[in-house]
């Protein structure tokens, strides 16, 4: 009897693969990544809850953890160590969990996604509460690990999601305040999940967090403004914002990055608004971070 799990299903284009030339196989392969965005878009109205689970949690103090293993652990702790660079987040805001531990990024821990109560365990070590958004990732969607970490989570008062690239089953949209299922169909290589999976996977996770980011006010038009200057390339993105956004110079630019502490963010305000660093970050805390609001008319 045939898997019912469409990433475990042979797919019937790809069943001569090994018979191609290489042209012939980055072809094939290409024209099956063509089916992965359509199949995310078809899945906007649970991306767009998911995202608005994640800005609610983050407003209530509360953070997202990713929950997967294998591929799916991997690009969940991927977006996760991604967000402080691009948006200045405190590392624990969004965090990933992996089956069999950080030394699964590098190596495959065979047989690590099999133990719920690993997953449960997990959990409990980073005290997810009621404030957090826990999705897990599984795109075949029966991993144990994640299933007793989300089954723990909802325990602890936790919002869940689970996001899976075949067909949801009545049992798990009953379970999740959210439920993401982009259907992209059987890989290339029957079961190589990550392959279309995981680029549908990567897709999702990226729109959720951009998209949580830029509710908090982290971005200002579609510049990432709550940037924090760590390094020489940081410095001449966050002196080239100011320039755009407020229309002086790069000297000046660079004098109002250094009285805000290197914070694009502090600096745009105080340019647009000739305050000091204490007066913008006071009118930014006052407006939730968002900059057009701690402008107010003046913008």
């Amino acid at each position: 009897m045939p898997d019912a799990r469409l990433t475990e299903q042979r797919n019937p284009r790809s069943q001569r693969i090994d018979a191609l030339e290489p042209i012939e196989i980055v072809d094939l392969i290409n024209a099956e990544d063509r089916m992965v965005a359509q199949a995310v878009g078809e899945e906007r109205e649970s991306i767009a809850h998911a995202l608005q689970l994640v800005e609610a949690a983050f407003r209530a103090g509360g953070r997202l953890i990713y929950v997967g293993a294998g591929t799916s652990g991997r690009l969940g702790v991927l977006d996760a160590a991604e967000m402080p660079p691009t948006y200045g987040t405190d590392p624990a805001m969004v965090q990933g969990i992996i089956a069999g531990g950080f030394a699964a990024l590098v190596r495959a821990q065979e047989g690590a996604e099999d133990h719920p109560e690993d997953g449960a365990r997990a959990v409990d070590e980073v005290h997810v509460s009621a404030k957090d958004f826990v999705l897990g990732i599984a795109t075949s969607g029966t991993t144990p690990f994640v299933h007793g970490a989300l089954a723990r989570a909802r325990e602890r008062g936790a919002r869940t999601g689970f996001l899976l690239c075949t067909y949801p089953s009545p049992e798990l949209l009953d379970s999740h305040d959210v439920v993401i299922a982009p259907l992209v169909g059987p890989e290339v290589i029957t079961g190589s999940t990550r392959m279309k999976a995981g680029t549908a996977t990567k897709l999702v996770l990226n729109t959720i967090t951009t998209g949580a980011m830029v509710r908090m006010g982290k971005v200002y038009g579609n510049l990432m403004v709550d940037l924090q200057v760590t390094c020489e390339k940081l410095r001449d993105r966050g002196e080239r914002i100011l320039v755009e956004m407020i229309g002086v110079g790069r000297d000046e630019a660079a004098r109002l990055l250094d009285g805000s502490g290197g914070h694009v963010k502090t600096a745009i305000v105080m340019g647009k608004l000739g305050v000091d660093a204490d007066e913008a970050r006071a009118r930014l805390a006052a407006a939730e971070g968002v900059i057009a609001r701690a402008m107010g008319s003046s913008e």
